[in-house]
């Protein structure tokens, strides 16, 4: 995804100089033209209506994939929070060397997911994946001896819990990455251009002050569509409450 989508204010300026000039492109073009016969203002008004129907379905199919992206990464948090909790319980189970070193480590590894979803800086985000990778290691280092040494069905809920810590992660960062396709918005693009220079194009009574309000319009949706699509770029932003309130459940 190109680094641009991640930056909402920035779609939204261009999406609305882009079809600001679209529409005044239309205005141009009708301006040099003669006026519409009998029977073209029909054709032509049937050609706009269904351009903008077009336009609107797209535009809300897209804000549908967005804000299932969100509610799937918010989703995601949760899970990853209730799955470091309850390993945390279940270390428990461990002799008391083990315990105490897993312990300190799932509570520096909570420190680093919370920082992951906190963190804007490119640099420090790829430092924060190297540590967190590096962090898995050890954890399941620090529970495997004692799970080898005791092949028990008590032990193997502690290597399960810790399964569930390390595939969390995976799974949230799959959802990071599962961004609404560039051809999606290309689409989006094309039918805004085209409906601002069909718009821009119909003969109006009025002067050219209203070409200006669709795509103000339209370029407020797409700057939604940007901000619930873009983990790290928007205003909204999936928060890591759960990981909060787990990191304060399992302070020592």
């Amino acid at each position: 995804m190109p680094d641009y989508f991640n930056s909402p204010i920035l779609v939204f300026a261009i999406a609305l100089v882009a079809q600001i000039i679209a529409a005044y492109t239309g205005h141009f073009l009708r301006r040099r033209a003669t006026s519409f016969k009998q029977g073209e203002r029909h054709d032509f008004s049937v050609v706009q209506a269904a351009t903008l129907t077009l336009l609107a379905l797209i535009v809300g199919f897209s804000f549908s994939m967005a804000v299932s992206r969100y509610d799937q990464r918010k989703a995601l948090e949760e899970t990853e929070a209730n799955a470091i909790g309850t390993e945390y319980l279940r270390v428990d189970l461990l002799p008391e060397e083990a315990r105490s070193r897993t312990r300190e480590l799932l509570r520096r590894y909570l420190d680093l997911r919370i920082s992951h979803y906190k963190e804007n800086d490119a640099d420090r985000i790829a430092e924060i994946g190297r540590l967190t990778a590096n962090m898995q290691n050890e954890l399941w280092s620090a529970v495997l001896p004692s799970v080898a040494n005791q092949p028990t069905p008590v032990m193997a809920l502690v290597v399960s819990g810790m399964n569930d810590v390390i595939n969390a992660q995976g799974y949230t960062q799959a959802a990071w990455w599962n961004r609404i396709p560039v051809g999606a918005w290309a689409m989006m693009a094309l039918m805004a251009m085209s409906c601002n220079v069909l718009v821009g194009y119909s003969e109006r009574r009025k002067g050219e002050s209203l070409l200006s309000v669709l795509p103000f319009i339209i370029s407020v949706a797409f700057f939604l569509i940007a901000d619930l699509d873009s983990p790290r770029g928007g205003v909204i932003r999936v928060q890591p409450q759960n990981l909060l309130a787990a990191s304060q459940s399992i302070k020592p």
